[in-house]
Formats: structure tokens, C-alpha cells, sequence
């Protein structure tokens, strides 16, 4: 299995409620993508300060590393890309993405 774990800085002024739609739309894709196990989201809750300004973040989890590439090119994931982007502090340098076989 392939954990696929994105951490977000998102902009200032995106409210709690648009993350939520962002984390609505990537858990909706595992209706719509094959191999996707399980979907995560949420706030950093750790205590140790060693976040790098990534305080939010969501995992998914794939049965294997075609599914995870499978769903990095749909068309559906690739509109909630877009919205993540638009919403991540520096675009693309406000996101950090780690992938890790379990």
C-alpha cells in the first residue's frame, strides 16, 4: 500500500469552512478513483512546533502505487489539485507532498 500524505499552507484568508470543502472534494474521489483504501484530513494537532508553517494536511491511502498514479492523473483529482493550489500560501510552494509504501 502507498500512504500519499499532503501538507498544506494554506493563504491567510481561507476560511475553515473552504478547507473543509477542499478535504469534501479529495474524500469524494475515493467514490470515483479505484484503490483508494481510505481518506484523511485535518488540522495539525501536534504539540512540537515542527510543522514549517504546513498546519493542515490530508493522507490517502492506495492499495498499491498504480492506483496512487491512477489518481494522480484523473480528471477529478486534478480539479481539487487546482482548487489546493489556488488556496496554498505561494501556490505550489505552499504544498509539501510525502508518499511512503506501508
Amino acid at each position: 500500500m502507498i500512504l500519499h500524505c499532503v501538507f498544506i499552507r494554506f493563504q491567510q484568508e481561507v476560511t475553515v469552512a473552504e478547507k473543509q470543502a477542499i478535504y469534501t472534494d479529495i474524500a469524494a474521489l475515493k467514490g470515483v478513483v479505484d484503490g483508494i483504501v481510505d481518506v484523511k484530513a485535518g488540522p495539525n494537532v501536534s504539540p512540537e512546533g515542527l510543522d514549517s508553517g504546513y498546519v493542515d494536511g490530508f493522507t490517502v491511502t492506495f492499495e498499491n502505487a498504480a492506483a496512487r498514479d491512477a489518481y494522480l492523473d484523473h480528471p477529478d483529482h486534478k480539479a481539487v489539485s487546482e482548487k489546493i493550489v489556488a488556496a496554498a500560501a505561494g501556490g505550489m510552494s505552499g504544498i509539501f507532498v510525502f508518499d511512503m509504501k506501508i
